[in-house]
This record gives C-alpha cells, sequence and structure tokens, in this order.
C-alpha cells in the first residue's frame, strides 16, 4: 500500500485558482507543513472544518461566527486561543469571505511558520471543497500488476503470470470498441467504504506494452474513444496456465471458477479464466462482464439451470 502526503503548499497550488486563495502568512515554510494518510487513521476530528479547539481540524476553517468569537474573548483568553491553535500545528488556516484578518493571529502564524490563507468564498464552500480534496488525496490506495479496461461500462483489471497474455487480451479488447485505463501498473483508491477508483500513473498514460511490439500509444493509434482517465473497479479477470493435474469439478463446470479477492477493505469479485490454445479470450473476458452484470441485477444462470434440473428429475419421478 503507497503512503498518501500532502503538503500546504501543495494544497494551495492545487486550489488557490478554484477557491481564490491568497497567502496572509506561512508561505515560507509551506513546503515542510505535511500532512500524512498515517496522522488520519487515529483522530478523531475530521480533515477539514471550522474552528475546533477541543478536536481541532487539520485545516482549520474561520468564518464570521468564529472570528466574532475571538472578538469576545478578553486579552488572555484570546491569546491562549491563539496559541492553542497554532500548536496544534495545522496544515492551514483559512478565513472566508475575505474578512479582515486579525493582526495578532497574522503575527502568531508568521513566527511560527503556520500557513494562513484567505478566501472570497463561504466557510462552507470551502469546507466542501477541502474536505472532499484532502479525503481523496489521503484516501488508502494501492498499486497492482494488471490491466485495467473499462468494458461494457464496468471498470475490469486483468491479471495473471507475466507472459500470459494479459497486453495482448487488452489490445484485442481495444479493437472490439472497449476502452483503456491503465497498463502494468493501475493504482486504487479507496474513496468510499465500498468503492475503488482506478487509475494510470502519469507516467504510463495511454501506454500499451507488447512482447514484439514494444509501447505503443493507444490514443494516438485508436483514438480519444479508446482510452479512458479513470474508472472503478468492480470485478477482476484472473489469466491462469492450467496444470495437467487439475481438473474442474462439477460444481465449477456449472458456475464457473468465481472467488474474490481482497483489496484493500473490500472484496472484489473474480473470475479465473484457464489460458489454453485456441481459446478466444476476448470474446470469454466480455462473456464473464456479461455475466457478471447480470449477477448484479441477481440473475444467476446456473442456479436457474440446476432449479430447473431439480424441477425436470421430481417431475420424472
Amino acid at each position: 500500500m503507497n503512503a498518501a502526503r500532502i503538503t500546504a503548499a501543495e494544497l494551495f497550488e492545487q486550489q488557490s485558482e478554484r477557491l481564490e486563495l491568497r497567502w496572509l502568512a506561512g508561505q515560507r515554510s509551506a513546503s515542510a507543513r505535511v500532512l500524512e494518510a498515517v496522522e488520519t487513521v487515529a483522530r478523531r476530528p475530521s480533515l477539514a472544518g471550522y474552528l475546533n479547539i477541543i478536536y481541532p481540524n487539520k485545516v482549520q476553517i474561520l468564518g464570521t461566527e468564529e472570528l466574532a468569537w475571538l472578538d469576545g474573548l478578553d486579552s488572555r483568553q484570546r491569546w491562549e486561543t491563539i496559541q492553542k491553535i497554532i500548536d496544534f500545528r495545522p496544515l492551514a488556516v483559512v478565513i472566508s469571505k475575505n474578512q479582515s484578518c486579525p493582526e495578532d493571529l497574522r503575527i502568531a502564524a508568521e513566527e511560527s511558520d503556520t500557513p494562513l490563507w484567505s478566501s472570497p468564498r463561504r466557510g462552507h464552500e470551502l469546507l466542501n471543497h477541502l474536505q472532499y480534496k484532502l479525503a481523496r488525496t489521503l484516501a488508502p490506495r494501492v498499486t497492482l500488476h494488471g490491466v485495467f479496461m473499462e468494458i461494457y461500462s464496468i471498470g475490469v483489471l486483468i491479471t495473471g503470470e507475466s507472459g500470459s497474455g494479459k497486453s495482448e487480451l487488452a489490445l484485442e479488447l481495444v479493437t472490439r470498441g472497449h476502452r483503456l485505463v491503465a497498463d502494468d501498473a493501475p493504482e486504487f483508491t479507496q474513496i468510499a467504504p465500498d468503492v475503488l477508483d482506478g487509475a494510470c500513473p502519469e507516467l504510463l498514460q495511454d501506454m500499451l506494452e507488447l512482447r514484439g511490439l514494444g509501447v505503443l500509444n493507444i490514443r494516438q493509434m485508436f483514438g480519444d474513444t479508446a482510452v479512458k482517465r479513470n474508472k472503478y473497479l468492480r470485478m477482476i479477470v484472473h489469466l491462469s496456465k492450467p496444470s495437467l493435474e487439475a481438473k474442474p469439478g462439477g460444481m465449477e463446470r456449472l458456475t464457473g471458477d468465481i472467488g474474490s479477492r481482497r483489496l484493500l477493505d473490500l472484496d472484489v469479485p473474480m473470475i479465473t479464466l484457464p489460458v489454453m490454445a485456441g481459446r478466444n479470450l476476448a470474446v470469454l473476458t466480455e462473456a464473464a462482464t456479461r455475466m457478471h452484470l447480470l449477477r448484479s441485477k441477481g440473475v444467476d444462470p446456473a442456479a436457474a439451470f440446476m432449479a430447473r434440473h431439480s424441477h425436470f428429475l421430481e417431475r420424472s419421478q
């Protein structure tokens, strides 16, 4: 699993245009102010939120009410509160609606190298956007070996041993109208309790490597519609080289070799396809995807067949 992290400088660069952020203090050490995913696991509060002294957020938002509350404190309480905010080492402090920044807060932020920003946006806009951005950036993620495709509108990861034909299968699927997301090292991020989002590393974008042909640029060869930036993972197709001793059992002949693979906190459905001479793996992968779509709607051909068989036996007795 990859450890996700973000610095205050990176967050400002990514969101400054969208949220119209501007620096008030603490810019010189923004690259050293880091938030890592491991810090969020054991923390009780959210990543971004309105000013909270008891359970401080990593991005503290100061709206009209928070600034009015600070103004209502006596000088000693105000100094102690500002010192607490600074001592919690937030990733950043953001003042909403371009309100005037208290001078004592600006000085404290400058002396402690605490990033202090201002934005014309309302507090709830800052909260919603920054919470989503930080949660997405720091979400658990993992890099797998395989080819990630969009087949019949769902994300399918093709895995298998080296030389099992994953890239050749992906190329044939592209020629049949499906889309490539990532080859060799797709990255998967758990963006919700039941959702894994797969994407391609920037270095490998649009590329597919095949033995004998080298690296192909799928976008240039097949057009923009042949590639996709990201997709939710819904199924894994595993290519295996069957051993001579292994023989499928009776139930496996009816239901197929269906199981699951644990990725992060999710069990992803997986079907294993034996790789043998003469088999059209592209057609089989398409059929496996269609079967998954049917099962997700509650349709199970194998169960229907067994029920029909039982009914036939009952009638013949």
